[in-house]
């Protein structure tokens, strides 16, 4: 059996992964700390630029281990090119993971280690992060459970069916609601970011690590061709950000959507459903315009 198979090990892997994360991002808070305590005892009395310190917690849009398919390993996720950005770039402290579902983020275990992040003042300048970013819901659906949410086309009926896919998305937006208690409880006043990815093309492509593809094998299973599942996999995906956008709607989420659809070109694509390493890079410019928006002064839009 493949180790990455066995459960135990890749809890651990999981867990001495974002244990190396934490420690390096105490790194960064005590290096910065230090700065500003030098600033202030200086003579001129400087000041040192404030970047935004946040939690993330997700899927692989925020955990993306490689580069484009691989072989070549290295971080170039959402995160990964947001801590890069700007004059002052964010410090994130990462716990997201590559396939989590939004149920897997949400779960107990995972609620407890960001509790452990949020309760240690190592982790924060003021005693708790200025924002918590969450990338979630394209793994509750997607994988071999796809063809749960799909009509099979000699039936004649749409390709997607909606009841069963408004079901699947009951879950993800419980999962929301529930980090909206998490934080109001854990740290309140911090507001949540969240995205609805963008619009995937289901054509087979995946990295060279996976066996096979997420959406094709489930449409090919139902019979439908790459044009007509590109169709429904849209379909699918604005049914999610219809469902964000009502949450962030609500002021008392207080839960920004950052807008995603629409973003990129085909090319920008590494495979199903990740980007390439420019196609995130896009998605990181877009998160750092939201958070401008949010944090005037503290974060810096990219200017083309």
């Amino acid at each position: 059996m493949n180790e990455d198979m066995i459960p135990g090990v890749v809890s651990d892997r999981i867990n001495a992964d974002i244990a190396q994360r934490t420690a390096d991002h105490q790194k960064d808070m005590a290096r910065l700390r230090m700065a500003q305590d030098r600033a202030a005892k200086s003579v001129m009395k400087m000041s040192v630029n404030q970047p935004l310190v946040m939690l993330s917690s997700g899927d692989s849009w925020f955990d993306y281990p490689l580069v484009d398919n691989g072989p070549f390993l290295g971080q170039t996720d959402i995160i990964a090119q947001l801590q890069t950005m700007g004059a002052s770039p964010p410090k994130i402290l990462n716990v997201a993971h590559h396939g989590d579902a939004t149920t897997d983020a949400m779960s107990f275990p995972k609620q407890e280690r960001m509790i452990q992040a949020l309760a240690d003042p190592s982790n924060w300048l003021h005693g708790k992060p200025d924002a918590i970013l969450f990338s979630g819901g394209g793994n509750d659906v997607v994988g071999e459970k796809f063809c749960i949410y799909l009509n099979d086309r000699l039936s004649g009926a749409a390709g997607l069916n909606s009841l069963r896919f408004d079901l699947a998305l009951g879950a993800v937006k419980a999962s929301y609601l529930d980090l909206f208690v998490f934080r109001d409880r854990y740290a309140p006043g911090v507001p949540v970011f969240g995205h609805a990815y963008d619009f995937a093309i289901p054509n087979g492509v995946h990295p060279l690590c996976i066996a096979e593809a997420w959406l094709q094998p489930s449409l090919t299973y139902e019979n439908w061709s790459t044009r007509d599942g590109t169709a429904i996999v849209k379909q699918a995906l604005q049914a999610m950000r219809a469902m964000l956008a009502g949450l962030a709607a609500d002021p008392t989420n207080n839960f920004i959507l950052v807008e995603t659809q629409g973003l990129l070109k085909p090319g920008d694509w590494a495979n199903e459903l990740h980007p390439t390493v420019g196609g995130f890079k896009t998605m990181a410019t877009t998160f750092l315009a939201a958070l401008a928006k949010r944090f005037p002064g503290r974060a810096e839009p990219l200017t083309v």
